[in-house]
């Protein structure tokens, strides 16, 4: 409790902080916290209880970005944790691909953009083809490392107690790349929100955070400008800490199994 206590209490100081700088300078370009926050109630949240208060804005916008950005981790997970697992349990297809995935790996994904827009056109599949190209790296190298990394032991006792293949990968394998896993998929949700709003800045694009922040940047309105950009970050916070939980939950066997070694 005390810990965050004290999170919140830098949290709130420095926007304290923020709110008499920005008011002693009265800048048009960096108006001022409360002004944001009006701001962002009235855009997105102000809307009818029926509709969890969200505005025909925010329904329009900020939900097709979660849903593109939802899918596309969703493709690169499986795609990812697929190919990672091939690869992390055989010699053979790690040396035979894996200059080829660091080629690819080491292009930045927003190169790719002009790429998708001349094969896929701009619109949601190009937008969902550049998260997946973004995302799926992270968690293909980690679920990789995870099974490749794999305790001998644990595998020598599956082989004692004659597990089939399927019991193997259900009560040994997965469980024990699962960190790896969620390693590689909290850097991927990371750069899923990055990129969403990346595609969502290409001209053509009619819905979407990153197509209300240039909107509201082309018309100079700099209070909505600003406010996308605090909704992104309180989105990354939120997303992270709702996977922290499933973490949690989804390893909880992890920490059993280290205060049993502990002891």
């Amino acid at each position: 409790m005390k810990s965050v206590l004290q999170s919140w209490g830098i949290f709130i100081g420095c926007c304290l902080a923020w709110e008499a700088a920005t008011r002693a300078a009265a800048s048009h370009y960096f108006p001022a916290p409360s002004t944001i926050v009006a701001t962002a109630h009235e855009l997105w949240f102000s809307g009818p209880p029926g509709q969890l208060f969200l505005t025909e804005t925010a329904l329009d916008n900020i939900l097709p970005s979660l849903g593109r950005m939802s899918v596309g981790l969703l493709i690169s997970v499986v795609v990812g944790v697929v190919l990672g697992f091939a690869l992390g349990r055989s010699p053979t297809a790690r040396a035979y691909l894996d200059p080829l995935l660091q080629l690819f790996r080491a292009i930045p994904p927003p190169t790719m953009v002009p790429v998708f827009i001349v094969l896929l056109q701009i619109g949601t599949q190009m937008q969902l083809a550049t998260i997946v190209f973004a995302t799926i790296w992270p968690i293909m190298m980690n679920t990789t490392d995870g099974f490749r990394s794999i305790e001998p032991l644990y595998l020598e006792t599956s082989q004692v107690f004659r597990l089939s293949a399927a019991q193997r990968l259900r009560l040994v394998l997965i469980p024990s790349a699962m960190p790896k896993i969620f390693a590689g998929l909290r850097l991927s949700l990371s750069v899923a929100l990055i990129l969403m709003v990346f595609s969502e800045l290409m001209p053509g694009t009619s819905n979407g955070i990153g197509y209300l922040l240039q909107d509201a940047y082309a018309v100079g309105d700099l209070p909505r400008m600003w406010s996308a950009i605090v909704l992104i970050g309180l989105l990354g916070y939120l997303l992270n800490m709702v996977l922290l939980a499933v973490q949690r939950r989804a390893l909880a066997w992890q920490a059993g199994a280290q205060r049993l070694s502990a002891d």
